[in-house]
């Protein structure tokens, strides 16, 4: 595990030195926008997909570095485990949630499967497919490299794909569906009944969603000046554009035909490892400076580094105040027969 992490931060280094120009603009100006979103100005749906098209195509290569591969960060369950040992902890406990009758058979959905690492997880638990949707080319080719590499490429499978869009898939394929945070901070209120209503249609009768996602908690309060100058803070480092509450999101569920089993906080808080994680890039900002001083690493590398480190505290302090939680869990169910 130590190697293969070695060998993705060097990966991660060789892909951000790679990237074009108007790449890296394009990355820069899409964190300006959001930041320019939490200060009122009006959007469009098609442009906040765009920038955020635009800034993962960046930031999975920068966070790869940073042993963020999965691009999430789970609660701390087992303090003994660092962040790659609690993430399986966490997808173990999101995949039992599915209560699949037989996992082997099974046919899963990863929306928002980045670089397809947790789609990977789960067919090595199950024993059966797992198909996956990112709208980031670059992470649906690493996913698929990997699903080769790994020669799972019969049980995995992945594709561009967007929320706000139509889903690719056969309607009642699918054995169950998850996500982590990777679908629910990218919409507005109103696109919400959309997309409940496509999970709805793919899934099998009987089959279930589950989901560790971020969402604001009920005691987060828009009229609370501390709490909005928070959520202007952390928001544009999620590479988010909305954020609900867990009330919105389980309504659109079961307007979309679906029984609500499970909407709970986080069994445990993730700031701990956010914590970890803002040490680690610090120590490595200190690396990025002296390889921009050998004009090694451009500027705008450490900029952004600079900018997902402050996000990252007020993160911390947001989610220590209980008015937010990376992994809000939703388990909801469509009848069976």
């Amino acid at each position: 595990m130590k190697w293969y992490r070695f060998k993705t931060a060097v990966t991660g280094v060789r892909r951000l030195a790679s990237l074009s120009p108007e790449d890296k603009a394009a990355c820069v100006e899409a964190y300006r926008f959001f930041q320019r979103m939490q200060d009122g100005e009006e959007t469009t749906t098609e442009q906040e997909t765009q920038a955020v098209a635009d800034y993962y195509k960046v930031l999975n290569n920068m966070l790869s570095i940073f042993d963020l591969e999965k691009l999430y960060i789970p609660p701390q369950l087992d303090v003994s485990e660092g962040l790659y040992g609690n993430q399986l902890l966490v997808e173990k406990a999101v995949l039992s949630e599915l209560d699949l009758a037989e996992p082997g058979s099974s046919h899963l959905l990863d929306m928002g499967c980045g670089r397809g690492r947790i789609a990977h997880h789960f067919a090595t638990l199950t024993g059966g497919r797992v198909s996956g949707y990112n709208i980031d080319p670059d992470q649906i080719q690493s996913a698929t490299e990997w699903a080769s590499h790994t020669q799972m490429s019969d049980r995995l499978q992945f594709k561009i794909g967007n929320h706000h869009e139509p889903l690719d898939y056969a309607s009642e394929s699918f054995d169950g569906c998850f996500s982590f945070q990777a679908v629910w901070p990218f919409f507005k209120k109103h696109e919400l009944d959309a997309h409940a209503a496509e999970m709805f249609r793919v899934l099998k009768p009987g089959a279930r969603y589950a989901c560790s996602e971020y969402l604001l908690t009920p005691y987060f309060d828009w009229d609370d000046a501390e709490h909005v100058a928070l959520h202007k803070r952390f928001l544009p480092t999620l590479a988010a554009t909305h954020s609900m509450y867990p009330a919105d999101v389980c309504a659109s569920l079961e307007r979309a035909g679906f029984t609500i089993h499970v909407s709970a906080p986080s069994k445990s808080a993730a700031w701990p490892i956010a914590e970890q994680k803002r040490d680690l890039i610090l120590r490595g900002r200190r690396i990025v400076r002296a390889l921009e001083r050998l004009r090694v690493m451009p500027p705008w590398v450490e900029e952004s580094l600079e900018l997902l480190q402050s996000g990252g505290e007020a993160w911390t302090s947001a989610e220590k105040a209980k008015i937010a939680d990376l992994n809000w869990r939703i388990v909801a169910e469509k009848p069976g027969p």
